[in-house]
């Protein structure tokens, strides 16, 4: 295999074969590549694409370039959901121990906040003691016992990943179709899952501010997971606005805690968790119908057996085995907490969810660089959803944050986020389209 024709190849807008591919990341993963090469082989896909076998084959090679997980002997469908990203995105927490409640193993592989975005492994080390790299064994027991366990990703799995990745990132690459769908999937295939649901997100908070860049996307997600033989759907989910009530990490978390305790019934969170819940019991197989399956998962948190098996997980995982009971006794929040107000009467008409997402960062609960530290305590919580009536003065968020001046500085931030508008919007769907 010599790099520099294989990138040529590409590079003229040949179709590269598996053995080209399963070459080129070979030599990757073994570290026999300079950056330069793997610069000019993300660059030469940005501009010529791949087919969808390419993209297959890239796909499954970066998944076998590390560790693969077995789950043989689990006696369950091996189901997972991945989400592009959002602002107060928190649907993984609930739908997880959902799924395991209604009878799916789920050993869920997700990732920190990621530009404006939150993220999963930020959310979970706001619980005292959770692990999120857990060895192999002590991950196969959790999700053996209790039904589903969220981690992060470790170097052995597929490490070509976060060799390309990195490249990428400096390399304005990040964007590509074809590398965003084998940067996903090679994890998802490496930790051995039977079925994927895919919540692909669309507007001011999303990745993808298009329906047409988000479909794109969903559908090349789907043919190669598809491709490589893992049964996979997804769905294309609004985030104009947060999803949850919350913004941050302590806060998002309580908001799960609420959530699984049955205190969010008809948000549009639950609408979006109870269509992923649904969506991954029928392609498993667990239940004929979409009605079906939702009504199993309401069942699973009416009767708090959702909610048993997340306290089982963190405990699992290392963290207290009373949380849901006691969570004041391990969540800390922060100093200052502070109200924001509508401005004047009218609806909630629009606000910019990156913007939040961005409000959040600067609060400290986010990172600028990958080394950053960050402050868990701080967000934004109690965020009411568009289209609500609102008058002067009412409520409309509360910060939390570290110290005064950054408490004024996000009441500042986030009341000209706000439209405030005199007639009702006309607001998209939650749930957008299915691939």
């Amino acid at each position: 295999m010599i790099p520099q024709e294989i990138i040529r190849l590409k590079r003229n807008g040949a179709e590269l074969s598996v053995a080209d591919i399963d070459g080129f990341v070979s030599a990757l993963a073994r570290g026999e590549l300079a950056e330069s090469q793997i610069g000019a082989f993300a660059m030469a896909i940005w501009f010529r694409g791949m087919t969808r076998d390419e993209t297959v084959a890239l796909t499954l090679a970066m998944a076998r370039s590390g560790d693969t997980l077995s789950w043989e002997g689990i006696g369950r469908p091996i189901a997972d959901k991945h989400s592009t990203g959002g602002v107060g995105d928190n649907v993984s927490l609930m739908l997880a121990p959902i799924a395991a409640a209604c009878g799916l193993a789920v050993p869920m592989i997700s990732g920190r906040g990621l530009g404006h975005t939150g993220g999963t492994l930020d959310k979970l080390e706001s619980i005292p003691g959770y692990g999120i790299t857990p060895d192999a064994a002590r991950f196969r027991k959790v999700v053996d016992e209790v039904g589903c366990a969220i981690i992060g990703q470790t170097g052995a799995l597929a490490p070509a990943d976060g060799k390309l990745y990195a490249v990428r990132d400096v390399t304005a690459t990040v964007d590509s179709v074809p590398l965003i769908t084998a940067s996903i999937l090679s994890k998802k295939l490496a930790a051995g899952l039977e079925t994927l649901v895919l919540d692909v997100k669309i507007g001011s908070g999303a990745f993808m501010i298009s329906q047409q860049e988000a479909e794109t996307l969903a559908r090349s997600l789907v043919e190669v997971a598809n491709g490589a033989g893992v049964k996979t759907s997804a769905l294309i989910t609004d985030m104009n606005q947060p999803l949850a009530d919350a913004a941050g990490n302590v806060v998002e978390l309580r908001n799960c805690l609420d959530f699984l305790k049955g205190k969010k019934a008809g948000t549009r969170l639950e609408t979006v968790v109870l269509a992923f819940a649904s969506e991954m019991l029928v392609q498993a197989g667990i239940a004929a119908s979409a009605a079906e399956a939702e009504s199993r998962a309401r069942e699973a948190l009416a009767s708090g057996k959702a909610a048993e098996i997340f306290g089982r997980m963190v405990h699992g995982l290392g963290g207290p085995v009373d949380l849901l009971e006691n969570p004041d006794r391990y969540l800390v929040d922060a100093p200052v907490q502070k109200p924001i107000v509508a401005a004047s009467d009218g609806w909630l008409g629009a606000c910019d969810a990156r913007g939040i997402g961005m409000s959040v960062i600067d609060l400290g609960g986010g990172r600028r660089r990958p080394q950053d530290n960050i402050d868990h305590r701080v967000g934004f919580s109690d965020i009411l959803p568009l289209g609500t009536r609102i008058s002067k003065g009412d409520r409309i968020a509360t910060v939390h944050a570290a110290d005064e001046a950054s408490a004024e500085k996000a009441v500042v931030d986030l009341s000209a986020n706000y439209c405030i508008v005199d007639a009702a919007p006309d607001l998209p769907a939650v749930i957008i389209n299915r691939i």
